[in-house]
């Protein structure tokens, strides 16, 4: 069932192959004009050597001078099949890196536009594996189609006309023994490309536990998971390898199985010939440029015959990418989508459920009214929904029912990107790029002044440990952050929001990786900032949301209990136990 559907799959895939390389069909079509070019100059050649050789009557009897006349002649042909071959290959080079270029593009774009519940559902390293060495595969496949599959079909067709122009009953033999070749040819190339999809898989996860692992090495080296991790990675890369001799040893079958036929074709004209020769119906010359031929004619069914083993390669890369691009995108924006402008922070949730499996409700019927300018602090137990709150007023995922409004309007009807800039988000997980320190600073307001910068690092109490780097605000830092430590990485994100400053702002364990001493500072300039806004808070210590305004203690997806700090632990229920388990020895 397995391979029918590859099959089926198959033809598809290179139509939409096919579908990129139509918007370069000027260059496919002087790539095709090179080609002829190339081929009917390098089969006149063995014409030349004919006459030549038909010039060497006997001894004593060789015409110097035509000889001389043919060889300038050959010299001439030989510069233009240069000259031909090399445009021929600029042609190439051009469709199949644009091409590239064009499914790159869409598929980084795609990934930019695909839900999170994808993103989150699939190994990341699998994904960049998709990107990256599944392209550079499938341009290689198709370079190489390009570059032999042309030559070959015009030096096929091309030979064929010369020797029928020579010889028809000798050209009849040709033609009579070629087809075998062409089966054998596609007998192992049907069978090869399951083979090539099963290499790119097993290498896309391959990628994806070394990307893993990179990441996470601190951890593994913590829990002395080497061997584990070590032993794993034999387990796939035996997979790998298994997988590619696989692919390897049946595609370069195909070569040798053609040669063989090939030389039956060769033996056959020679027999052929030999008789004609010797009945006066061909010359020795003529002989010559027919067994030359009989030659060029077989060569590129053993080129061809590699090309498809190259293409399935690469129709297998192609189809992992495809089916990538191809993925459901996040809902697109309604038709007249609201632009939310003037955001107060008026933000209520009703009747909200949602769960990322069907078969487990994470949040049920949840209602909540937040009035401009109050302190949410959300807090519960590990998995009590509180990140998975915060992800559906950001609209990183969609209600399952009931509507998230804000400014009374359901967010679903409001543009992404409004939305998003209506907020100010402090994540416990850091996120820097490659890049200047001010770079990142000024990701949310990009026409920011030196002076709002730096305002903004000194609320951040970033400004200090950033005039000690090396070049000061222009100091490049690595991906993730290079070599700054968790917390000087915090202070720079709660930097980046304090310099755009929207009216909303969400602070999820923002200050998890600080220091105490700076953890009070930091909560002073929350303060202010959070001063007028409607502010989310989700934290573990208690201590650090005693001022919000109102408090949700959430458990299981439900508000358990609401309220102010001293209210709660008036009741005595849920978070006061919570509150009093800090202090408990």
């Amino acid at each position: 069932m397995k391979g029918k559907a590859r099959k089926a799959h198959h033809p598809q895939t290179l139509k939409k192959v096919l579908k990129y390389i139509e918007h370069y069909k000027v260059f496919l079509l002087l790539s095709l004009l090179f080609a002829v070019v190339t081929v009917v100059s390098t089969l006149y050649i063995p014409v030349v050597a004919g006459k030549v050789i038909d010039q060497i009557i006997a001894p004593g009897q060789v015409g110097f001078g035509r000889i001389y006349e043919l060889l300038l002649e050959t010299a001439v042909i030989v510069g233009v099949t240069a000259l031909a071959q090399w445009l021929m290959n600029v042609c190439n080079n051009k469709i199949t890196y644009e091409v590239i270029q064009d499914i790159r593009r869409e598929a980084f774009a795609k990934i930019e536009i695909l839900p999170l519940k994808f993103i989150d559902g699939h190994s990341h390293g699998e994904l960049v594996s998709r990107v990256i060495a599944d392209v550079d595969q499938f341009a290689d496949g198709l370079l190489m189609g390009f570059s032999q599959l042309f030559t070959g079909v015009v030096t096929i067709l091309g030979t064929l006309l010369f020797m029928l122009s020579i010889n028809i009953k000798i050209t009849l033999v040709v033609v009579l023994i070629t087809p075998v070749s062409l089966f054998v040819a596609s007998f192992i190339a049907k069978r090869t490309f399951s083979m090539f999809m099963l290499q790119s898989t097993t290498r896309g996860e391959q990628t994806a536990l070394i990307n893993e692992m990179i990441e996470n090495q601190k951890v593994v080296q913590a829990f002395s998971k080497e061997a584990d991790v070590l032993q794993e990675f034999d387990e796939i890369n035996g997979r790998l390898e298994k997988a590619s001799l696989q692919a390897t040893f049946f595609s370069s079958l195909t070569n040798p199985c053609t040669r063989f036929v090939n030389s039956l074709v060769y033996t056959g004209v020679g027999l052929a010939g030999a008789f004609a020769v010797i009945r006066g119906a061909l010359s020795v010359g003529q002989l010559s440029c027919f067994l030359s031929y009989a030659n060029q004619y077989t060569k590129p069914f053993n080129e061809i015959s590699g090309v498809v083993t190259e293409l399935q390669n690469a129709l297998a890369c192609a189809e992992r990418i495809f089916s990538l691009i191809e993925e459901t995108p996040q809902d697109p924006e309604p038709e007249g989508a609201f632009v939310l402008a003037d955001v107060k922070g008026n933000v209520s949730l009703e009747h909200v459920s949602f769960s990322y499996t069907p078969e487990k409700t994470l949040i049920e019927d949840f209602n909540l009214q937040v009035k401009p300018g109050q302190r949410v602090a959300i807090v519960g137990p590990t998995g009590c929904g509180k990140t998975t709150l915060i992800n559906l007023l950001m609209r990183f995922y969609d209600v399952g029912s009931g509507a998230v409004k804000v400014e009374r309007k359901d967010i679903r009807t409001v543009t992404r990107r409004s939305l998003r800039e209506s907020y100010g988000m402090v994540l416990q997980e850091t996120w820097l790029k490659a890049g200047s320190i001010r770079e990142n600073l000024v990701m949310g307001k990009p026409d920011a002044t030196d002076e709002e910068v730096m305002a903004a690092a000194k609320a951040a109490h970033a400004h200090s440990f950033i005039k000690r780097l090396p070049q000061g605000y222009d100091t490049v830092i690595g991906e993730e952050g290079g070599s700054l430590s968790a917390g000087q990485k915090q202070l720079l994100c709660i930097a980046r929001v304090m310099l755009c400053l929207p009216p909303m702002l969400i602070l999820d364990e923002a200050t998890s990786s600080i220091d105490t001493r700076t953890e009070q500072k930091i909560q002073n300039a929350f303060a202010k900032m959070m001063r007028g806004r409607t502010s989310f808070i989700v934290a573990h210590r208690l201590s650090t949301i005693q001022e919000a305004d109102i408090i949700l203690v959430m458990k299981d997806g439900h508000i358990l209990e609401q309220g102010s700090h001293s209210e709660l632990l008036t009741q005595g229920g849920f978070y006061s136990e919570l509150y009093h388990s800090q202090f408990a020895v």
